[in-house]
């Protein structure tokens, strides 16, 4: 018999199953079974901000994760796919920037507490929340910007610069050969 919340395509759909979290994921089915694979998806909003940087994901952004669960010996493998958007800003030009983000995962969660695991199963749920939020906040880019060719802003007057504008290549001279530029002026006026 499937339990109450099966499909019958064998996914589970993850929402009828309380938690205080939802990144929590009750692995009961799994636990100590080796071979055995479920299929979920969790659809929620994040709880909170992932992402400090130039872009980030909102609290409160929808976030998809297709998730797979495998029942192995040392423990259960969960591997995934998160779809969410990021939001942030062009560091060359400051306008809005919307980033999809799709990541994988995989971890291993095992049964028992072991310095070569990072993650454990607990009272037989898998805490998917550090593995999605290092795997989404690493996939952040670090300078987000709003197209590859942006021109950004005028540093002079901080105006957005027009599309295809090309900064004109200006010559600075070194200031120790700035009092040389006065003598070469002063000789090619003599020699005319």
């Amino acid at each position: 018999m499937q339990p109450p919340d099966a499909r019958r395509d064998g996914r589970v759909n993850s929402l009828l199953v309380s938690s205080p979290s939802p990144y929590v994921v009750n692995v009961r089915d799994l636990v100590h079974r080796p071979g055995e694979m479920r299929e979920r998806e969790l659809d929620f909003g994040a709880p909170e901000k992932l992402g400090e940087g130039a872009a980030s994901v909102a609290a409160g952004e929808p976030v998809h994760i297709d998730l797979r669960l495998e029942g192995l010996h040392e423990g259960v493998l969960a591997t995934g796919e998160v779809d969410t958007v990021a939001h942030g800003e062009c560091v060359r030009c400051l306008d809005p920037v919307t980033l999809d983000v799709q990541v994988d995962f995989q971890e291993l969660f095992a049964y028992s507490p072991d310095e070569a695991f990072d993650f454990v199963v607990r009272d037989d749920q898998l805490d998917l929340e550090p593995v999605v939020r290092d795997a989404v906040v690493l996939s952040l880019p670090f300078q987000p910007v709003c197209r590859p060719d942006c021109p950004g802003l005028d540093p002079v007057t901080g105006e957005r610069l027009p599309d295809g504008y090309e900064r004109p290549v200006e010559q600075d001279i070194d200031p120790r050969w700035a009092a040389l530029e006065g003598f070469r002026t002063e000789q090619d006026s003599n020699e005319k």
